[in-house]
């Protein structure tokens, strides 16, 4: 390598034998020669947030279609014993039957021995589907105020939720059934005398064991329907729950899945089907143009002009769809209706700009007809920009299909849907926020995707920005 710029007469020489061929092959493999669409492909390759959206999209169709075969739990399965659950894996249920239990009443008080508060407060049964407790009875008590809470009371006024009470007079034992979990339980037991709660109370604490009843297990499936009582225990594999379970104990992992689909039907055959017409609508606007264009876009302008929400409740009437019912239809016929004036106007501007180029008045010269002209030579060449309309179009329409089933005008349960999801969620946020967090994770990840998606490939579609 020289240091300096002074040439000798050795680099005039002409090349050697085989020097030629290698020049020539290393100059055709620094310029590599691409069509505009692999052009487009390669730039877009190069742009991380396009490859990053593209892999969430890729995620989601995977989610939405494979998800369902691999994860078969019905999500319109409610299970009662399982309601706002936390996300948990299988575990074992102990298999109960129902039975009418009595509790014991003693009906001798002149045996009672005087004092204020109960004593042997015990435990008879103890599993999620029912706490049966008994006690000593107390002279002259009138009832039994039985309180539950998941930490041990440090005093009388801490004794946590008043569960319920004795029905009648010298009856001391009590059945709770209220939304048992398999955690650790304190119980405490008040005795009333006089209509004055005693200031001297019992406790015991117990964690009731995993169980299912005879008819859940026969709901759910997991037995058969003929299933006879057993005085042998059986214990039952629950099913997994990796998102926890809903207000009505569904599986939200089933409901996420088949929500998406939903979601995502609406929210790209809706775009697709009003971005065609308003591709067609506009083509020929802008080709024929004069009379026939101000005509058709004031047309255009009246559609945009009408309210979206008030077509919607017109075309629910229409249908016959009541309420509490999925509007599913009138919802993807109003999006299609009130949508494509936007695509209609783009796909017009640039075919108005395309019509007086060299190589279609050639065309024209030739005898190509008008329907030729718009299909083969300007369609193809505004198909960029509609591309780039239709990566926006569709996360708009996924937010508005969750918006209007948020509010109880799209989708109804108990067909899932993101929005519908959400709605379902606002009502416990505050005790189980991730029925609400996980359907509007996915609206947002969704939307984000698709509108990173349209930004990368708008800058793809710049032929200026290519670079070998």
């Amino acid at each position: 390598m020289k240091t300096n710029n002074t040439l000798t007469a050795a680099d005039f020489l002409p090349l050697q034998h085989g020097d030629d061929k290698a020049f020539i092959e290393q100059s055709l493999s620094l310029r590599t020669s691409r069509s505009y669409w692999g052009g487009v492909w390669f730039r877009l390759r190069k742009n991380p947030r396009a490859v990053i959206s593209l892999s969430i999209i890729i995620g989601l169709l995977f989610f939405t279609l494979i998800g369902p075969v691999l994860w078969t739990q019905d999500p319109n399965q409610q299970a009662l014993g399982l309601v706002s659950m936390a996300p948990q894996g299988e575990r074992q249920a102990l298999l109960v039957y129902e039975d009418a239990w009595q509790a014991p009443i003693n009906y001798s008080a002149g045996s009672i021995t005087e004092n204020e508060t109960t004593q042997g407060l015990t435990v008879l049964v103890a599993h999620t589907e029912w706490v049966r407790l008994t006690w000593q009875p107390v002279a002259k008590a009138d009832r039994y105020v039985v309180y539950r809470n998941e930490r041990k009371p440090s005093s009388r006024y801490d004794l946590g939720l008043p569960i319920g009470e004795t029905r009648w007079q010298g009856q001391h034992g009590f059945e709770d059934r209220l939304k048992l979990r398999a955690q650790r339980y304190y119980y405490s037991v008040v005795a009333v005398i006089a209509s004055e709660k005693s200031m001297v109370y019992s406790t015991v604490n117990v964690k009731p064991r995993q169980a299912i009843s005879l008819l859940e297990a026969q709901l759910q499936g997991l037995v058969d329907v003929n299933q006879a009582e057993s005085s042998t225990p059986v214990l039952l594999t629950l099913p997994a729950h990796p998102l926890g379970t809903d207000a009505l104990g569904r599986d939200m992992l089933a409901r996420l899945m088949h929500g998406a689909r939903t979601s995502l039907t609406i929210g790209i055959v809706a775009p697709l089907l009003f971005i065609a017409f308003g591709i067609v609508y506009g083509a020929v606007a802008g080709y024929v143009g004069g009379r026939v264009d101000n005509i058709m876009m004031r047309f255009a302008d009246f559609i945009i002009a009408l309210p979206f929400l008030l077509f919607m409740i017109l075309l629910k009437v229409a249908f016959g769809i009541g309420p509490g019912e999925s509007g599913i239809l009138p919802m993807l016929v109003a999006m299609i209706i009130l949508s494509w004036p936007s695509s209609a106007r783009l796909v017009r501007g640039q075919v108005m700009q395309l019509r007086h180029e060299p190589y279609v008045d050639a065309a024209r010269l030739m005898g190509a007809s008008s329907a030729y002209l718009i299909t083969r030579h300007m369609l193809p060449n505004v198909l960029g920009v509609v591309l780039v309309s239709l990566s926006f179009a569709i996360p708009s329409a996924i937010f508005t299909e969750a918006f209007l089933s948020f509010i109880g005008m799209g989708v109804v349960p108990p067909t899932p849907s993101w929005g519908s999801m959400s709605n379902d969620g606002v009502k416990t946020l505050l005790t189980h926020p991730h029925e609400l967090l996980l359907p509007s994770l996915f609206i947002s990840i969704t939307v984000l995707a698709f509108n990173l998606l349209g930004d990368a490939l708008r800058d793809a579609l710049d032929a200026k920005l290519d670079v070998t």
